[in-house]
Order: structure tokens, then C-alpha cells, then sequence
């Protein structure tokens, strides 16, 4: 099974260029959203995030694997034609930083962008996220709100790469499945969103609403507004939501992660819902 495999001995070998800078943060996301040569791809890392971004219809360009790897590429892979380079030990070293990595990486090229009114016009409940810039806790949003009914998903242009290799990771490529857009800024971009016929809730510790206490008609649109972990949402961006809701704390704890937070929302609104369907 392994006789399309690709030895690759040499760490600067022109074939696994796409792979390499993967310890340096900024660096990849440079490379990977908008600039230098690589412009156009994004790297997945291990099996089931590489089959989830094939199973989303991105279109693999390269896959490099641990050369003593002795488990089956995933049949979605072997059958895309594309070359498997199988890295020594030191190759692996250089790369990653470390001599294993989860089974393998991936390249895949980009699709371009979506308009906002598209991924907007196919959704009913909507993720609007405001200086996300962690890819951790963006890959935790976005994985809670695959499994949790969440349609599509729109970002201002300080949030993190969601194709980052580390948001695919935690997001176990859920990431993938789901329509985004990107909006200028914001309050600004929640006109847009309003125009689209959403109602936006605004979570923040300081809203007035508790989260449970929503009730919407099982068609509402709904977009749920997320801020950065720490400084949270805007004022200009709290005021501009038409609802301001929070989730209640008990004992000396005033918040939750962001992701937390998201996934407890998420499950409020399809409560909110249900009590009206």
C-alpha cells in the first residue's frame, strides 16, 4: 500500500515547500491567508481533519506523511491521486519540531471567498464573531457550532485564519463544513447582518437578558455575537445588537471562555426554539 509513497530525505527539498514554517505562528498565517508565495493554501493536520476538508470539497494539492508511518492512508486520499511524500525522521524534525505529527499533513488549495450576502441568505442561525484572534478558541466555536445547529458564520477581518492549520486541528475539521464570510468591521458590518433579516444577540457578562429567558419562532434568523477572549465585544458593537444577553455565573466566577460560552448559547438557542415550535 505504501508504493506511491515519496521519499523525502532532505528537510529543504522544493516538493514540501507548502509545508514548511509550520513553528512559526505568525508566519504561517501570513503565508496561508494572504501573502507571499503559498498565497491560496491551507495545511490540515491528521486523518480525520484531512478527510473532513476532502469531505467539504476542498481540493488537495499535497500530503506528507511520517515515512514509518504503517497505517492506511485514508482511502479518500489515496484515491485523490495526489502525491504522498513520505518524510525521514530529521524531515519530520525540521517541520514540526518534533518527530511525529498526527499521521499526516495536508495542503489544500483555497476556494475564494464567499460574498456575505450569500452565506448570509442560506442561513438561519448565524455566528458573528468580533476580534477572534485566537485559532484555539475560534476552532472551539466553530466545532460547538457544527454539532450544535449552526449554519454559516461571519468574521471581521481581525479574527484568526479559520483555515489556520491549529484551528482545523481543534475544531476537528468541523471548521471546514461551514459557508463564511468576512465583514469590514464592525458595529458596522451588523448592518449588513440586520439587513439579512437576523436578530443579533450580543453575549456579554453585562447583558441584561439571561440567555435562557429568549424565546424565538422555530424560522427566526438568529445571529449570535462573539467577542474576544479578555476585552470581549465593543461597545459601539454591544449597543448596536438588538438584544444584550448573558449566560448567569455563580460563585466568584464572572465568565466563561469564549468557547464555553458559545457552546452554552448555542444550545439556549435551540431551546429557545423549541419552546415556541
Amino acid at each position: 500500500m505504501f508504493d506511491r509513497w515519496i521519499p523525502i530525505d532532505d528537510p529543504q527539498d522544493p516538493r514540501i515547500a507548502v509545508f514548511q514554517g509550520l513553528r512559526d505562528h505568525q508566519l504561517r498565517q501570513l503565508r496561508e491567508a494572504d501573502g507571499g508565495d503559498m498565497e491560496g493554501v491551507f495545511v490540515a493536520e491528521g486523518d480525520v481533519v484531512v478527510e473532513r476538508a476532502l469531505e467539504a470539497q476542498y481540493r488537495l494539492h499535497a500530503v506528507l506523511v511520517d515515512g514509518a508511518r504503517n497505517k492506511q492512508v485514508p482511502d479518500a486520499v489515496l484515491n485523490s491521486g495526489t502525491p504522498i511524500y513520505a518524510a525521514a525522521p530529521n524531515v519530520l524534525q525540521h517541520i514540526t519540531g518534533y518527530h511525529l505529527h498526527r499521521g499526516m499533513l495536508a495542503c489544500f488549495k483555497r476556494r475564494p471567498l464567499a460574498a456575505a450576502e450569500d452565506v448570509l441568505a442560506n442561513a438561519r442561525t448565524l455566528i458573528v464573531l468580533e476580534g477572534i484572534n485566537n485559532p484555539t478558541n475560534l476552532g472551539v466555536i466553530l466545532r460547538c457550532g457544527v454539532a450544535l445547529g449552526v449554519d454559516s458564520y461571519v468574521m471581521d477581518n481581525t479574527c484568526s485564519d479559520p483555515l489556520y492549520r491549529r484551528a482545523g486541528r481543534v475544531s476537528m475539521g468541523e471548521a471546514y463544513r461551514l459557508p463564511y464570510a468576512r465583514l469590514a468591521g464592525f458595529p458596522e458590518g451588523l448592518d449588513v447582518v440586520h439587513d439579512a433579516g437576523f436578530t443579533t444577540l450580543a453575549l456579554t457578562p453585562a447583558g441584561e437578558t439571561d440567555i435562557a429567558e429568549l424565546s424565538f419562532e422555530p424560522d427566526q434568523k438568529v445571529g449570535l455575537v462573539l467577542g474576544s477572549e479578555g476585552p470581549g465585544l465593543t461597545d459601539g458593537t454591544i449597543a448596536a445588537a438588538h438584544h444584550r444577553v448573558r449566560i448567569p455565573m455563580s460563585g466568584a466566577v464572572d465568565s466563561l471562555n469564549v468557547g464555553s460560552a458559545a457552546s452554552v448559547a448555542f444550545y439556549a438557542i435551540q431551546q429557545a426554539r423549541r419552546s415556541r415550535s
